[in-house]
This record gives structure tokens, C-alpha cells and sequence, in this order.
């Protein structure tokens, strides 16, 4: 059954005026950002294509997120790609050279992301000390 506010694709609820800002909602806004961003690949890829005037072969994006695995990094690409963040561009060339560049959205999605690396560098000590604070006067269950 379909909820009120949303229509959907074989694979994604759309985004309607009417359901904007309710994260409780599938079709929200930031909720779908952040079910397509959210990831620390995501934002590895688009912060290293921002790093750079231009466009970046797969090889070298590779290189420069260490870690990632070769099918991770083209899965990670391809939906980048599908949402219309970055751009794909094949020199037919034999091997075939891949590049890839940021689109004017994905661009513009920089700046937040940037703030958040900021807010992660200046609070992530304070979280981890927290965290085991809380975990060792706090009993493990389950465990």
C-alpha cells in the first residue's frame, strides 16, 4: 500500500511536498539523503573528486581511499552516478580509461560535508571518551 505523500519507483520512494522534514517518513528528504550519502565511501568518493580541479581516473580515486575494495569503490560510482552527482566519461583507449568528475550538484553537496568533517574533528575525541565512560560503569547485555 502506498502512504500518503509518496510515489514509488521499483526501487525508491519519491520525495512529495507534503512529507518534507518528517524523518519518520520513507519519503523524506533528509532521510533519503541519507540513505544515499550516509555512507563513509560515498563521502570518501566525493570529497576526493572535490580535491581536484577536474576529473579522476578510477585507478587513482582507488589510491587515494584506502581500503576500499575495487567492487565497492564501482558500486559506489555507479550510484553517485545514477543520482546525478558525478559524472562518468570512457576514453575508448585499449585498456578503456575511465574518469570521473563531480556534476554541479554533486558540488554543491561539498560544502556540508565539509562541515561535517569539521564537527567529527572537533567533537570525535569527546564521543569516543563518552563511550567508554558510559561503557565501563554501564553492564553489557547480551554480550
Amino acid at each position: 500500500m502506498q502512504q500518503e505523500g509518496t510515489f514509488h519507483t521499483p526501487r525508491h520512494p519519491q520525495v512529495t511536498p507534503s512529507r518534507s522534514g518528517d524523518l519518520f517518513n520513507p519519503a523524506c528528504p533528509t532521510r533519503l539523503l541519507l540513505d544515499r550519502v550516509g555512507s563513509k565511501w560515498t563521502t570518501m568518493a566525493v570529497l576526493s573528486l572535490a580535491s581536484v580541479q577536474g576529473e579522476l581516473r578510477f585507478t587513482e580515486l582507488k589510491r587515494q581511499m584506502a581500503g576500499i575494495s575495487q567492487k565497492m569503490l564501482a558500486q559506489t560510482l555507479k550510484s553517485l552516478e545514477r543520482d546525478g552527482l558525478v559524472a562518468r566519461r570512457v576514453e575508448t583507449t585499449t585498456p578503456p580509461r575511465v574518469h570521473y568528475r563531480l556534476t554541479d550538484l554533486g558540488t554543491s553537496l561539498v560544502p556540508p560535508l565539509l562541515a561535517l568533517r569539521e564537527w567529527a574533528e572537533q567533537n570525535m575525541r569527546q564521543v569516543q571518551d563518552n563511550a567508554t565512560a558510559f561503557d565501563a560503569v554501564t553492564p553489557r547485555e547480551g554480550l
